[in-house]
């Protein structure tokens, strides 16, 4: 074998490799450069987790040594709450709310609007990072209250301003929580409506849907306006939590059912029902949402709107008017049915609510109320009290001969279809159209009324004194006696007594006790007039002779307030039994319409007209009323000589001047030239049981248990209207009430 190929086998790899070098130079180099990319990319993204996972503040340092100040993000800086009210219940909502902001730890302000211009401040809400609640009641026909009269005026032209443009507010955040009363349908929280749409038109967000407090204990959805304000607010704070958190919200576009979105706090769970809120057409820019902001804007639903920024074909607005015509008629038409389903009144139970809610038992309860099962009341008069101790009684024992220490003062029925300007209960009593509560049973109503009337008239006799010792000071032993045992029943405490659906059983109940009945209705329920049995006497409230005091002075819950009143006055006409007309005048508001005053006369041709100067019953929130707005004496005097002389079948027959109280009476009552204006309460109870008796056919008229009036009842007799059994001490009291002592 040949040594040189053995070394050629030997070294011929090496000379292979040492040919190849620059190869094998550049794979190296292309591994290196590979290596050197990969550990650049892996320590990059360790740097990256660490800068991540490492708070600021260490990074700081970390890399300069020392810790920076680095302001913290604020989402929310305060909440601004704004009220508008007139019986001081927002003002109130506005405290509860400002409480509970600060236990968030947030500024807050309460600003009556009233005191604020929103010409000079408003914009800075744009810029503020505040959260601006408005709490708003509406107030009659649907008018805000007079405190946020002008910055209702002001919100709305500026709304429809075009200087003003869709952009104004675009930044502030707000909500609204409306305060109202269902039972006026049309104007059910209108003016909370307007200012969130208004709001919403100028470019202000909504943090959360309007609330809807309504003081219909029937139909409020949680049993008072207290309770849906409360709902509300648990909502709101919760809200304002996640705003300082700077939660966001998922938007909602407009593409989902209305009020069912799922982005809206889970849908129509959360919705104050009534709202009727309505999901916004498109939201106006997804990108400027603040956090946790809803995007349903009411008054402007419907997908298939066009967005209110676009160019609309003028061949197009038919078919566009025909669609949002459309939309509305079929929104009424859900109200409506909404409506009708709440306005069974039931509770979770499927049962009726009982009228008599724990916030109005309060405030009843302090008034002296003593209150009867859930719906019905009983209060001990003053003039009860006054003729207890021999100190005279009231008009109705001038007019009509009623012994005042024998007469309970009731209702079965505390809910009214008014809330009158002159209501001496400053509107605590609730109001609605027609029965819609839980419901007792005569029987026990008239019970426990007589029960509560007798244990009010013991607290005049101190225990420790015998029966025939009263303990209050001037309490005639046998007025105390007679007192225990009810002879008169004025069914005028407050409320709308025929409201009640067993009326007639009640007043039956009455008679059958040889209780007689004197029953007011405020003029809005004629078919119930109609259908009424017998009483002793019938009155009817008549405090306006036109459309539009009538209106302004009793502020009805009816749209047909005036046909109802009148078709009123129309079925008392055909009343059988005494019926009386009874009129209080209200300075500057109703004693210039003598002429209408007259031909409403001529429609219901009562027996009576009593004409009574209106009572001040101190200063109320719910009503303008003032002194400036009670006549004199003189001025009640004045204006019943120039009725008489527009209704030539009457005259002036009796006068109880501390009442500031007339009374004027057919001449049919005036025989031989004496008045008998005056009852036989014995001749009525045998008239009555003869009607009961015959099962209604037996019927009587008002002359058949008239007697005769005493001259010291008459208009004209020195002793003014006093019973000439009252002391000396109480006339001269009388006298100084009148003149204003």
């Amino acid at each position: 074998m040949d040594p040189s190929a053995d070394t050629w086998d030997l070294f011929s790899p090496l000379i292979s490799l040492w040919i190849n070098r620059f190869y094998i130079y550049l794979g190296f180099a292309v591994s290196i450069s590979l290596w050197i990319c990969v550990q650049i990319v892996i320590k990059t993204q360790g740097k990256n987790l660490q800068e991540k996972s490492v708070p600021k503040a260490a990074q700081d340092l970390m890399t300069n040594g020392y810790v920076s100040l680095q302001e913290k993000d604020i989402f929310v800086s305060g909440v601004k709450i704004f009220y508008g009210s007139q019986t001081g219940t927002a003002k109130g909502f506005a405290t509860v709310l400002a409480e509970a902001v600060t236990s968030l730890d947030l500024p807050v302000a309460i600003i009556n609007l009233k005191e604020y211009d929103p010409d000079d401040h408003l914009i800075e809400e744009v810029t503020s990072k505040n959260v601006c609640v408005f709490l708003v009641a509406t107030y009659t026909d649907g008018l805000p209250t007079e405190s946020a009269e002008w910055f209702c005026k002001w919100l709305e032209e500026a709304s429809i301003d075009f200087r003003f443009g869709k952009t104004y507010l675009k930044g502030m955040r707000y909500a609204v929580f409306g305060l109202g009363n269902s039972a006026y349908a049309s104007h059910f929280n209108k003016v909370g409506k307007n200012v969130d749409k208004w709001l919403w038109m100028l470019g202000a967000h909504r943090v959360m849907s309007r609330g809807e407090g309504d003081c219909d204990v029937v139909k409020s959805k949680h049993g008072s306006i207290e309770a849906d304000f409360r709902a509300w607010k648990t909502k709101f704070i919760s809200q304002l939590q996640a705003l300082q958190k700077g939660e966001r919200k998922k938007s909602c576009g407009g593409h989902c059912k209305k009020g069912k979105c799922e982005s809206h706090q889970h849908g129509s769970e959360e919705r104050e029902e009534g709202s009727h809120e309505q999901d916004e057409l498109h939201h106006r820019d997804t990108e400027e949402e603040e956090p946790f902001e809803s995007s349903s804007e009411e008054e402007f639903g419907g997908e298939d709107h066009q967005s209110l920024n676009s160019i609309v074909d003028v061949e197009d607005l038919g078919k566009i008017m025909d669609h949002v015509k459309k939309e509305k008629r079929e929104k009424e038409q859900q109200e409506e049915k909404s409506g009708l389903f709440r306005n069974m009144g039931r509770n979770e139970d499927g049962e009726r609510r009982a009228m008599i809610t724990p916030a109005l038992r309060e405030a009843l309860t302090k008034q002296g109320y003593q209150l009867i099962g859930s719906h019905s009341g009983v209060k001990l008069c003053r003039w009860t009290k006054s003729m207890l101790r021999g100190r005279g009684g009231c008009y109705k024992h001038t007019f009509y001969g009623i012994e005042s220490h024998r007469c309970m003062e009731t209702t079965p029925s505390l809910a009214c279809a008014n809330k009158c300007v002159f209501c001496w209960r400053h509107h605590t009593n609730p109001v609605g159209t027609e029965w819609r509560w839980k419901m007792d049973q005569p029987e026990m109503i008239l019970k426990e009324a007589i029960e509560n009337h007798q244990n009010m008239i013991k607290q005049f006799k101190a225990g420790s004194f015998s029966l025939y010792s009263p303990g209050v000071p001037g309490v005639k032993a046998e007025r105390f006696e007679e007192g225990m045992t009810v002879k008169h029943c004025a069914l005028s405490l407050v409320g709308e007594p025929i409201m009640y659906p067993e009326i007639n059983r009640f007043l039956k109940l009455l008679h059958q006790c040889k209780i007689s009945s004197f029953l007011v209705t405020n003029a809005q329920f004629p078919a119930e007039i109609r259908n009424l049995e017998p009483v002793t006497q019938l009155y009817v409230s008549v405090d306006a002779s036109t459309k539009d005091s009538l209106k302004k002075i009793d502020r009805p819950l009816f749209k047909d307030f005036w046909q109802r009143f009148l078709d009123s006055l129309k079925a008392l006409a055909v009343k059988q039994q005494r019926t009386v007309y009874r009129l209080t005048l209200v300075k500057a508001w109703n004693v210039d319409e003598l002429q209408a005053y007259a031909q409403l006369v001529s429609l219901g041709n009562p027996d009576f007209i009593e004409v009574k100067g209106v009572t001040y019953c101190g200063e109320s929130s719910a009503s303008s009323l003032t002194m400036a707005h009670v006549p004199w004496h003189e001025e009640v005097v004045q204006f019943v000589h120039e009725l008489v002389d527009l209704i030539p079948e009457y005259e002036i027959a009796c006068e109880h001047e501390h009442s500031n109280c007339l009374l004027i009476a057919h001449r049919k009552f005036k025989i031989g030239g004496e008045w008998w204006t005056w009852i036989d309460y014995n001749r009525f109870q045998e008239l009555i049981q003869e009607y009961e008796d015959s099962g209604g056919s037996k019927t009587f008229s008002a002359k058949d248990y008239m007697a005769r009036t005493p001259h010291w009842a008459l208009f004209g007799a020195s002793e003014r209207g006093f019973d000439p059994k009252d002391t000396r001490h109480q006339r001269k009291n009388k006298s100084k009430a009148i003149s204003g002592c």
